[in-house]
């Protein structure tokens, strides 16, 4: 949003605070987790992705008074055992760059027992990578004649595999022809990283939980808003910054927009949900600097690539309604090889060099086009 409100008011009146001085495209950890990408190949210098011109302050927000039109400058994990218990081997998480590196070591130092993969229960980046690193550890150990001493497990606090059921059924097969096994409503509730034991509280009966040895462990941490939004005159009850579904605009505040994983928009939090929804924030913006009403409408659109092996992707795309909304004229829901090299060598290069220069608002034109001007 910086590189497109650069064009639109000059640099000299455009500022991010960020506080980190490497940028990742966290996409990527998928592949990094399941060992077919390096970690590296995933950073850059946060310098080199912030428009030239443009302000950087190494700062972290700590508080928000949209009254008085000011920023002023300046979570950890829910798990008992955790962080520390990633000091331990044959535990990782593709949520961080500092445990990322160590899913790989747990799946390729992995010798016999429990495999668990799980999903907490908040909402969470990228619904679908909890299970994405279960399918490429379930190929790997395929790979490696390890697969027989290997029992594959994917414990979530949820009801479904998949919100969308199109992609649900083509997951389930997914998971009845590898022999892969999932538990329902449970959640990760402790890591005792020295003995190899994970605890879960069974969701459907309060009070009870169920100890599981691991030989691997991928933990997907629970997550929420940024501290400084809890409570902000800028959140709604739940800590997220409370925009219009359609505009983006907040609902109170007219000169305060919203875009991304802090919002309260009813879709995935996905990098494919930051560009469409960065498109349509770029017209709202400039509607509202001309005192214009925004038009434009953001229908929801998210993406979720669901890697199920090193080379096979099914490619999910989706709509508020959780109705399927595809690009390609093809049935999405099966695995595809192209999917696969589009999420693990395409969409790399179209984040550094479309979406974050401001030039790339998701594929709708590209949809409307391969179906021929249908939705």
């Amino acid at each position: 949003m910086s590189a497109r409100m650069k064009r639109k008011v000059g640099a000299g009146n455009v500022a991010v605070v960020e506080p980190s001085e490497t940028h990742y495209y966290q996409p990527l950890w998928t592949l990094v987790g399941g060992g077919a990408k390096q970690l590296a190949a995933s950073a850059r210098p946060m310098g080199s992705v912030i428009p030239k011109g443009v302000e950087w302050i190494k700062s972290q927000v700590i508080a928000l008074d949209p009254d008085k039109n000011c920023v002023w400058l300046e979570n950890d994990i829910k798990i008992k055992g955790l962080p520390e218990g990633f000091n331990h081997p044959k535990i990782g998480s593709n949520y961080s760059a500092q445990t990322v590196e160590k899913t790989w070591r747990a799946l390729h130092n992995f010798k016999e027992g429990n495999a668990i993969f799980t999903f907490p229960n908040t909402p969470v980046k990228c619904a679908g990578a909890p299970q994405k690193i279960m399918y490429l550890s379930d190929a790997y150990l395929r790979k490696t004649g390890k697969r027989s001493k290997a029992n594959i497990m994917f414990n979530t606090s949820l009801g479904v595999i998949f919100g969308v059921k199109k992609y649900a059924d083509a997951l389930l097969e997914v998971i009845k022809d590898r022999d892969l096994a999932v538990n329902y409503k449970r959640n990760l509730i402790e890591v005792r990283a020295d003995k190899q034991e994970a605890v879960f509280e069974n969701l459907d009966k309060p009070g009870v939980t169920e100890v599981y040895q691991y030989e691997m462990l991928h933990v997907t941490p629970p997550m929420g808003p940024p501290a400084v939004l809890i409570n902000s005159p800028v959140s709604d009850e739940s800590g997220w910054v409370d925009v219009d579904k359609e505009t983006l605009q907040h609902k109170k505040y007219p000169n305060v927009f919203g875009i991304g994983d802090c919002t309260n928009l009813p879709t995935s939090k996905t990098a494919a949900a930051v560009a469409a929804q960065s498109g349509v924030l770029d017209k709202t913006i400039s509607r509202v600097m001309k005192n214009e009403l925004p038009v434009k409408k953001y229908d929801g659109y998210t993406s979720c690539p669901l890697v199920t092996g090193y080379n096979k992707v099914i490619l999910a795309e989706f709509d508020y309604d959780a109705q399927p909304l595809e690009t390609f004229p093809i049935d999405q829901s099966k695995e595809r090889s192209t999917m696969y090299h589009m999420k693990a060598d395409m969409m790399p290069l179209l984040y550094w060099n479309a979406l974050l220069k401001g030039y790339w608002g998701g594929p709708a034109p590209v949809r409307k086009i391969m179906h021929l001007g249908l939705k």
